[in-house]
């Protein structure tokens, strides 16, 4: 509306020529709310209670005479309160855009007040207490010029003499060192690290080439075995023929050796065995007829030794049955000869061996002498036997 006005939230509408004060001042502050304003009658003016900030650049000399260049900022505003705002709209209203220069030389004319009582160590170590010190020391000032300070803080103090540096080299310099052995210690580290990254990594590299040429080697062999795969399976079934083939050679000779065995060894035995039995027995029919040959001819010697002696006698002694012996003494090697060849042609069973053949050839020389013995104690004619006609018979018993 053309007569009604309403300040902004961060504004005091101050209005002039009204009779109706709220407040023991000659204008009535308006805020938060509209008010009517009649022309020509009343007039109405804005005051900022916006924040405000004020930098602060000054040269100071410490409690040391050490001239030192502090830089600050100050925030502040102008108080919500009624008299706050009626202090500052008296003294700030036409120039509100200089209000942080004038707060600016405020705070720095009690800035330098303040470290003019303190040293360069505690300006350094207590900045707080610094800007403590100066917002209560202008306090009962800003109350008056309406003014609140939300903030005041130091944010850098130069120093022209170098005294903060010299102060600060000391412990410069053992940070320094601090500083260098800890890079000197973290180089190390550093390098250990990476010695290590470095061990790892080879230690990896040849443990992948390892298992790469462990992978190779098995596909490899594998391929080596499947393309050994066919020959090996020829080989042995070639070997296994060849094993079939050699166990069958062995059963062949085997055979062959059982049929020579059974068709020509034992069949030669058997042969040899037969002419070394006949060997044997023509040796022993030999032999006995070598051993009667000369049994025959040392009998007929002995006969006609004795036959000779008997002539002898009988013709001494004119004895007739003597010369009756001596005849048939004379036959008894016709008789001897014909039982040899009796014997020699006779298939004859010995049961003694030569022993057995001497019997024999005994037996017959006894059967002789005793018909000798029996023509000599004869009854008969003297000189004529009984029972011999000049002859004696001898029996061989052939055996078949």
């Amino acid at each position: 509306m053309l007569f009604w006005h309403v300040p902004a939230p961060n504004e005091a509408m101050l209005i002039s020529g009204s009779k109706r004060q709220a407040q023991d001042t000659q204008f009535r502050i308006v805020t938060g709310h509209g008010s009517f304003v009649l022309p020509v009658k009343q007039k109405a003016r804005m005051l900022s209670l916006a924040l405000r900030e004020a930098e602060i650049v000054e040269d100071c000399v410490t409690q040391q005479g050490i001239r030192l260049r502090v830089r600050a900022v100050s925030v502040f505003k102008v108080g919500d309160d009624a008299v706050s705002i009626a202090n500052a709209a008296r003294r700030f209203l036409a120039e509100q855009e200089r209000m942080e220069e004038l707060v600016g030389r405020i705070f720095a004319g009690h800035l330098r007040s303040i470290i003019g009582g303190l040293t360069v160590e505690q300006i350094i170590r207590e900045r707080d207490r610094v800007a403590q010190e100066v917002k209560q020391g202008s306090h009962s000032e800003m109350e008056k010029l309406g003014i609140v300070v939300d903030a005041l803080q130091i944010q850098e103090i130069d120093d022209t003499t170098g005294y903060i540096d010299n102060l600060a080299a000391p412990h410069a310099a053992a940070v320094a060192s601090q500083a260098r052995i800890a890079q000197a210690k973290a180089d190390q580290e550093a390098a250990e690290r990476e010695q290590q990254a470095a061990a790892l990594k080879a230690e990896y590299e040849r443990d992948t080439s390892i298992k790469r040429a462990g992978f190779h080697a098995e596909t490899e062999q594998v391929n080596a075995r499947a393309a050994q795969a066919g020959p090996l399976a020829e080989a042995r079934a070639s070997q296994e023929t060849i094993e079939e083939r050699t166990a069958l050679a062995r059963r062949q000779a085997l055979l062959a050796a059982q049929r020579l065995e059974a068709e020509v060894r034992r069949p030669a035995d058997a042969e040899a065995y037969r002419q070394r039995t006949l060997a044997e027995a023509a040796r022993d029919r030999a032999k006995f007829e070598a051993d009667g040959g000369a049994y025959k001819e040392r009998t007929i010697a002995q006969a006609q030794a004795d036959a000779n002696t008997a002539r002898a006698a009988s013709l001494k002694d004119g004895n007739q049955e003597l010369i009756a012996a001596n005849r048939i003494v004379e036959n008894l090697p016709a008789l001897a000869e014909a039982a040899a060849r009796g014997m020699s042609g006779a298939h004859l069973t010995v049961l003694n061996g030569t022993d057995g053949v001497n019997d024999v050839a005994a037996g017959l020389v006894g059967q002789g002498m005793a018909i000798l013995d029996s023509l000599k104690h004869g009854t008969g004619t003297p000189g004529t036997p009984s029972s011999v006609n000049g002859k004696a018979a001898l029996r061989v018993t052939e055996s078949s």
